[in-house]
């Protein structure tokens, strides 16, 4: 029984992903494009840490498919830095759209060796979920956070990100959205790695809403 449930459950999630796509392309109306600020006037400091470029290679942005982009490196001087990258569409009609570090990273070089869900507290006493995903290469660790920003919502699962985008397609004529990524060094240990990475995502969280449209 549990075995004929998975597999039910499985092919009800093809059928709405196949249903998603034949819908984004058949609708006919034109989509609305929400004013956002441009990504490269993200803030360069966020409480102790402070920003430099990690310029990625043309290719690399050529293939994500980003309308707009950031990719940082921030530190404060003495721990494990944090490295930042966000990639916003306009639109998800046409083709290009949010590719999941889970597809990317192992297309780097980097093997899964843990992924889960966090809940991450905000300083006004909301919170969001996260993905939290540990990757290996070699003998190095990561330890990455990720989530889906699309039209006021903040989303964890690709799956859900999925049926809200036709949802605002049809409803609100809209599929814009974006990928935050956060990722750093796992050398002490994984609740260090955590914290640091869970107090940058407090400092650059209530920012993004100025960069990312509602």
């Amino acid at each position: 029984m549990p075995e004929r449930s998975m597999r039910g459950r499985l092919l009800v999630t093809i059928f709405m992903l196949l249903g998603a796509i034949f819908l984004l392309k058949k609708l006919s109306h034109g989509e609305a494009v929400s004013p956002h600020q441009p990504l490269r006037e993200l803030p360069w400091n966020f409480g102790r840490w402070h920003g430099r470029e990690l310029p990625l290679e043309p290719r690399i942005v050529a293939a994500a498919g980003v309308d707009d982009h950031v990719s940082r490196v921030y530190d404060d001087g003495m721990a494990d830095p944090i490295m930042l990258y966000v990639g916003y569409y306009r639109s998800q009609r046409t083709g290009d759209t949010i590719h999941s570090p889970k597809n990317c990273l192992p297309g780097s070089g980097w093997e899964p060796a843990q992924s889960g869900k966090i809940s991450v507290p905000m300083p006004d006493g909301s919170s969001i979920v996260v993905n939290e995903y540990l990757v290996e290469k070699g003998l190095d660790r990561q330890l990455v956070l990720y989530w889906y920003q699309a039209r006021g919502r903040v989303i964890a699962s690709e799956y859900w990100g999925k049926v809200w985008m036709v949802v605002d397609a049809m409803t609100r004529h809209r599929t814009d959205g974006a990928l935050v990524r956060i990722s750093t060094p796992v050398r002490s240990g994984n609740e260090k790695a955590q914290a640091r990475a869970t107090e940058f995502v407090q400092l650059l969280y209530p920012r993004l809403n100025e960069f990312i449209p509602d």
